[in-house]
């Protein structure tokens, strides 16, 4: 089956690999929904910083595993998305009510990529590019699967309010693409990371389709009356 498509979507190699790259520069910008959102209500409250935090480290460990593999496009694209990221977190920053919190966050984020940089310094370069590139794979699954750490929540209070909804159907399309294009490549390791970060995307589409997001005055007044 997995030969069969394979064969099927060669000669359609270049377009998928091209909408691949493009939808992935174009994710970059989906955090900007978010910011427009922190603008409006002049605060982060509701909003989780992990989405911002999170593609800052994809950003580094991507950008140094870029130069590993002495891959120029990997490297341009990753520098543009760590960039990104930074003025995203700039936002979120200035409108945080809990700064010294966020401090903490950034500090632990830097820390975290500096220790997994250095480990890619230190390791035997002819182990180095399977084993860092494990835990990138690791860590994206981490980051995407990140959302539902609030699904006790979400059920309690039956609503996504505070789901980065932009991140999550743009995160969606890109492993979608980029699982078509593994199939292309016949590439066994790139087909099951994205099949499964594409399962972890859909979990949580489906979250807003069984709870859709509530405005919080609504949300209160329905708990005035469970009160009552």
């Amino acid at each position: 089956m997995f030969e069969v498509l394979a064969d099927v979507l060669q000669p359609y190699k270049d377009l998928v690999g091209n909408i691949a790259a493009i939808v992935t520069v174009g994710q970059m910008f989906s955090g900007s929904f978010i910011c427009w959102d922190i603008y409006k209500q002049k605060s982060t409250a509701g909003i989780g910083i992990m989405p911002f935090l999170g593609g800052i480290v994809m950003g580094v460990l991507n950008l140094k595993f870029g130069f590993i593999l002495r891959d120029d496009t990997m490297i341009q694209v990753n520098f543009i998305g760590l960039a990104i990221n930074v003025v995203y977190l700039v936002i979120f920053f200035h409108y945080s009510h809990e700064k010294v919190k966020v401090w903490a966050q950034m500090g632990l984020a830097g820390a975290l990529s500096a220790a997994l940089i250095g480990y890619a310094e230190m390791e035997d370069p002819a182990l180095v590019e399977n084993r860092f590139g494990s835990i990138i794979t690791a860590f994206m699954f981490l980051l995407i699967a990140s959302p539902l750490f609030g699904l006790k929540d979400i059920i309690k209070n039956q609503s996504t309010e505070g789901l980065p909804f932009p991140i999550i159907l743009s995160g969606a399309i890109v492993t979608f693409a980029w699982l078509v294009y593994g199939i292309i490549l016949r590439n066994k390791f790139l087909v099951i990371q994205n099949i499964v970060a594409v399962a972890l995307c859909a979990s949580q589409l489906a979250l807003f389709v069984i709870y859709p997001s509530k405005p919080k005055a609504k949300q209160q007044k329905q708990k005035a009356k469970k009160a009552d």
